[in-house]
C-alpha cells in the first residue's frame, strides 16, 4: 500500500534568511475503481482505505446497498513498477444476482481530488437511483450548541492533517455527538466514500441516525453520497453550491453550512434543528 505522506526538500525562508529542511506533505496518488474487470473510474486520492473508498464509491452510484452485494474486492494482479505492487488499481466483483449496471462510455470518468465525480449534474437522476430514502423516524432533533461542536471533534481526529496540513475530512457522529468514524484525504469526496464504504462493511447503512460532517464546502456531490447512503444531515464549515441546496431540500435532507464556532446557516431541513423560539 501506498504511503499516506512522503518527504520532500524544500526552502524554508523566514525574515529573509533561506535554510533547507524536509517537509511531510500528504501523498496524492490516482486509484483505479474496476467494476467486473472493466475499468469504470479514476480518482486522485490519499492511499488508504482503498477498498472502503471502492465500495463507498459504488454505494454513491446506487450499484451496491449491501455488503452482501459484494462477492471480492481485491487490488489487481500487474498493478506494478519495477516489480514492485503499487496497489492503485482495485476490482469490484459482485455477488451473483447483483446486476452490473451498463455504464457505457459517459460514466466512465476521471474524478480529481477536489471535484468529486464530475459528469453527474442531474438531480433526478440521484432521487431514481437512491436506495436509502432519508427516514429518520423519530426524526433527528439536534442542538445548535451539539452542532456547534463538531469541527473541533473533527479537526482532533485529523492525525494526518497534523503532520500536513493538507488534507480534508469527514465524519459521522450520532445524534448525541459521539464521533463514530472518522476518515482523512486528499479529496473531501474521497473522504466521505471512504466512510461509507467502512459503513457498509461493517453493516451500517442506511446510516439513518448520523450526522455527517465535513471539512470543507458541501458540494452537490457530496450530498449526493450523503443521499445515498440515507444519512440525514450534512454539516459542512464552508460553503454549499446552489445545486447542494436544491438536492438537499428535495430530498429530506438537512443540510448546515458556515458552521463556525456558534454559527452556521441551515439551508435546507431546518425542522432538524431544535431552536428555542420561531424564526
Amino acid at each position: 500500500m501506498g504511503r499516506v505522506t512522503e518527504r520532500r526538500r524544500t526552502i524554508r525562508i523566514r525574515d529573509g534568511v533561506a535554510s533547507a529542511r524536509p517537509d511531510t506533505l500528504a501523498a496524492e496518488e490516482p486509484l483505479e475503481i474496476r467494476l467486473a474487470g472493466k475499468p469504470l473510474a479514476v480518482t486522485m486520492r490519499t492511499p488508504g482505505d482503498d477498498f472502503a473508498l471502492a465500495a463507498g464509491f459504488l454505494v454513491s452510484e446506487g450499484v451496491i446497498r449491501a455488503a452482501d452485494d459484494v462477492r471480492s474486492i481485491a487490488y489487481c494482479a500487474g498493478a506494478t513498477t519495477d516489480g514492485v505492487n503499487t496497489y492503485n488499481v482495485v476490482d469490484v466483483s459482485l455477488a451473483p444476482g447483483v446486476a452490473v449496471p451498463d455504464f457505457g462510455l459517459e460514466r466512465h470518468v476521471y474524478t480529481t481530488s477536489s471535484c468529486g465525480l464530475c459528469g453527474k449534474t442531474s438531480l433526478d437522476a440521484v432521487r431514481t437511483t437512491a436506495r436509502f430514502p432519508i427516514a429518520d423516524t423519530p426524526p433527528l432533533r439536534v442542538a445548535p450548541s451539539l452542532l456547534a461542536a463538531l469541527p473541533d471533534r473533527l479537526r482532533a481526529a485529523q492525525r494526518v492533517f497534523d503532520r500536513t496540513g493538507g488534507l480534508h475530512a469527514a465524519a459521522l457522529f450520532s445524534e448525541e455527538g459521539e464521533l463514530l468514524d472518522a476518515r482523512e484525504d486528499i479529496g473531501r469526496h474521497n473522504a466521505v466514500d471512504k466512510l461509507i464504504g467502512r459503513a457498509l462493511q461493517n453493516g451500517g447503512l442506511p446510516l439513518s441516525r448520523a450526522i455527517l460532517m465535513v471539512s470543507g464546502r458541501a458540494s452537490f456531490e457530496l450530498v449526493q453520497k450523503a443521499v445515498m447512503a440515507g444519512v440525514p444531515m450534512l454539516a459542512a464549515v464552508s460553503a454549499p453550491s446552489s445545486l447542494a441546496v436544491d438536492l438537499a431540500a428535495g430530498s429530506g435532507l438537512t443540510l448546515v453550512g458556515f458552521l463556525r464556532g456558534t454559527t452556521m446557516n441551515v439551508y435546507a431541513g431546518d425542522e432538524r434543528i431544535a431552536l428555542d423560539g420561531a424564526v
